[in-house]
Parts: C-alpha cells; sequence; structure tokens
C-alpha cells in the first residue's frame, strides 16, 4: 500500500502536470518501497531477474530514466510504466514467475 501511494503520486504528478514533479518525499516512498518489495520478490525467488517480473522491473527503471533525462515524453512513458508494472504485478504467478533465460 505504501508502495502504491508513492507511485500515485508520482504518476498523478506528471499526468495532470498540477506541480512541476512529484514531492521528493514520494519519489523517495515509491523508490524505497519498491526496492524492499524487489528484495523481498528476490529472497523468495533467487533468479528474480530472469523471470517476467524481474524484467518488468528492470523495463520500468529503464523508461522512468530515458523520461527523467528527455530521451522519451514524460507524462506518456511514466504512465507507461505504470501500466506495464501493474499487469505484471497482477498476472498469474505462473506467468509472473516464468524463467524467461
Amino acid at each position: 500500500a505504501v508502495h502504491q501511494v508513492g507511485v500515485a503520486v508520482f504518476l498523478a504528478a506528471y499526468l495532470l502536470e498540477a506541480i512541476p514533479g512529484p514531492p521528493l518525499i514520494y519519489v523517495m516512498i515509491a523508490f524505497l518501497s519498491g526496492a524492499l518489495l524487489l528484495g523481498s520478490e528476490w529472497w523468495r525467488h533467487r533468479q528474480i531477474f530472469r523471470e517476467l517480473a524481474g524484467m518488468i522491473s528492470i523495463v520500468k527503471l529503464l523508461l522512468l530514466g530515458a523520461a527523467y533525462h528527455g530521451f522519451l515524453p514524460l507524462p506518456a512513458t511514466v504512465l507507461l510504466a505504470f501500466v506495464i508494472a501493474s499487469l505484471g504485478a497482477h498476472a498469474p504467478k505462473k506467468v509472473r514467475h516464468r524463467l524467461l533465460f
């Protein structure tokens, strides 16, 4: 729930353009809670980065980094990263933890 709050504010800040960017506290909440979630998944599934869930995490971070540095349009890319992460998080366990390589 903490991660969802941080990410929701992060997403809203870029989609609604109400503020120049998300407040730093919400960025920290999103990234730190995301790191904790990824760490807990890694603890259970030691090959997380070979699984779909790990690949989604890597792609999401690459997209956000590219958008932040101006390589991709910020609002659309943040929304795309959010949608990809949501689909991956709600995929069935056998799909989410399937080894890709």
